[in-house]
């Protein structure tokens, strides 16, 4: 039979009131003796306290929402690890929640997570998401973004990294390498990340007396699938180029198997940059030049962030931009 809490206050003759705050560390005032006590008598009896109960005494379920866009897309496993990781260290449960790029789905997520009552959500949001979330605006909980910036007045802190910047660097590295006719294959241009790497792009071209054009944008999703259906498209409207740089490493995987398809040497006769540096870029033939994103510490600091925020009851803290790095490899090197 199942032991209660009034079991184990009438075994060590002591009151229920007093059992609560022994298993909910809040003992300060109860004697070390009597603590001692009780906490033989739970381990004696294998008696293992319920979260919910629990949850209603702390006002805490020491559970974290994780909201990801594509479970398939390498990035975000890597991501979740991360998260994963300092949860669990710090006594943590994490839920994980794919809304394959669906922004109903993502809804329906925010409100599952608020009814199970998590102490704070870690969201990653749709490149199709332009608006705030607006379900999130009443949920009374702590909202951490990583990745992906969305505007949003709720939002507790975000964790991105400089996605200008990065694309401004990787675009550099293929006009030093010679390319001057620099295709730009990005997913959703609706979302702050795609537009700041559109914006690195142009201000590379713009240093380097290129003249930009939107012929040149090639807009679609942040999957291979893309990509490979993207350089199919552009051979066939006869685009003069001479180098790809793709929104996320998916895109370029994709663009290199349809340059290859068409037997177009990488990189003699077209440069392929990334951005992301998935494993997957590392073992491609040829190995994908990329701009590398922290990726498993977004995810650990998204965590870190967030319990932060949770133990110390601040409503706000600073947002975090981490700093990508160009990685060279044998896609854009034609040496």
């Amino acid at each position: 039979m199942k032991l209660t809490i009034k079991d184990i206050a009438r075994l060590a003759g002591v009151s229920t009131t007093t059992v609560s705050k022994i298993i909910n560390n809040k003992h300060d005032s109860i004697s070390k003796d009597t603590t001692e006590k009780v906490i033989k008598i739970m381990k004696d009896n294998n008696y293992v306290p319920s979260t919910i109960a629990r949850s209603l005494v702390t006002k805490k379920t020491k559970t974290i929402g994780l909201i990801i866009p594509d479970i398939v897309n390498p990035f975000f496993p890597e991501l979740a690890r991360g998260a994963e990781d300092k949860a669990n260290k710090e006594g943590y449960n994490l839920i994980i929640c794919n809304t394959d790029e669906d922004i109903q789905k993502e809804d329906r997520y925010v409100a599952m997570l608020v009814e199970k009552m998590v102490d704070g959500i870690i969201f990653t949001a749709s490149s199709q998401r332009v608006d705030d979330f607006k379900l999130l605006k009443n949920a009374n909980i702590p909202i951490v973004l990583v990745d992906r910036d969305v505007k949003g007045s709720h939002i507790s802190s975000k964790i991105t990294v400089d996605n200008f910047m990065g694309a401004y660097e990787g675009t550099k590295h293929l006009i030093e390498q010679g390319y001057k006719k620099i295709i730009f294959i990005t997913g959703s241009l609706k979302n702050k990340t795609s537009l700041d790497r559109l914006n690195g792009y142009k201000k590379a071209l713009d240093e380097h007396n290129i003249k930009f054009s939107y012929e040149n944008v090639i807009e679609g999703s942040y999957k291979s699938e893309w990509g490979y259906n993207a350089v199919n498209f552009i051979l066939k409207q006869n685009k003069n180029f001479d180098a790809l740089f793709c929104g996320n490493d998916l895109i370029a995987i994709g663009a290199i198997k349809a340059l290859k398809e068409n037997d177009i040497k990488i990189p003699q006769d077209v440069g392929v940059l990334g951005f992301d540096d998935i494993y997957i870029s590392r073992i491609i033939d040829p190995q994908l030049t990329t701009i590398k994103q922290p990726i498993y510490e977004m995810g650990y600091k998204s965590v870190q962030t967030l319990i932060d925020i949770l133990e110390k009851k601040s409503k706000k803290v600073k947002d975090i931009v981490l700093v990508p790095k160009l990685v060279i490899r044998s896609s854009t090197v034609k040496g």
